[in-house]
């Protein structure tokens, strides 16, 4: 009956010229890496909202949310499992299901605001005091949206001051022909870089000729002037 409830509020929350918007926004034509995905026109604020409502919704009608063709659908359902995965730090047992859940489910978190909201505080946290020999894994998945969570993933090992992982699969992902993979490396190199300048730097110095242009643009974004110009002339 909640996942019934949360479905219609969704729904009734729709807005069909938001819903086009965030379809071009989110590439959905032929041939595009959205291609396919329906959008409902639910703003983030209203999805988060109706997700804190329905809270202790049970993992399974989480999962059922998540294999829906709406986009918010799915939105909502990968919140409600990264706030149970964070309401169960003492329960090992709830915190793998939903880590495996996540990493098996890439035919639906299937765009990069899908891949960016969660994967951190699922992927992420669920490897941050384990074996992270997954997150290498996922980036040589031909998937994009799994390549695109083992590096985000890694934001959470940069909160905590730990690099090493973001700077090992950004070297597997330099050579990535998608913008969306260039964009996760040099926007993970730059969250490094904001702790540690120099940890920033000696990868820029190692990698400055295979980096895409836009990773490398990503990367640099908070240098002063004249070191941005110094990189982008190399």
């Amino acid at each position: 009956m909640a996942l019934e409830k949360i479905q219609n509020e969704l729904i009734s929350k729709g807005s069909p010229k938001k819903a086009a918007f965030l379809s071009h926004f989110f590439k959905t034509g032929k041939g595009q890496y959205g291609e396919g995905d329906v959008f409902l026109g639910v703003t983030m604020p209203q999805i988060r909202l109706l997700v804190k409502k329905y809270s202790d919704l049970p993992i399974e009608d989480w999962v059922q949310l998540l294999h829906s063709p709406y986009h918010e659908f799915r939105m909502a359902a990968l919140l409600g499992l990264m706030f149970r995965f964070q309401k169960s730090k003492k329960d090992e047992v709830v915190q793998k299901i939903i880590f495996d859940i996540y990493i098996t489910n890439f035919e639906f978190i299937n765009n990069w605001d899908l891949v960016d909201v969660t994967c951190r505080d699922i992927v992420g946290a669920y490897l941050f005091r384990r074996d992270r020999a997954v997150l290498y894994q996922l980036a040589t998945q031909s998937i994009l949206w799994a390549q695109r969570t083992a590096i985000v993933s890694t934001w959470y090992f940069i909160k905590h001051g730990q690099f090493i992982d973001t700077l090992q699969i950004s070297e597997l992902l330099l050579s990535h022909s998608h913008d969306l993979i260039h964009k996760a490396v040099g926007w993970m190199l730059r969250e490094a870089g904001k702790r540690d300048e120099l940890v920033l730097e000696e990868f820029l110095d190692t990698h400055i000729h295979q980096m895409p242009r836009t990773a490398l643009r990503y990367a640099i974004e908070r240098f002063p002037e004249s070191k941005r110009k110094y990189y982008l002339s190399l």
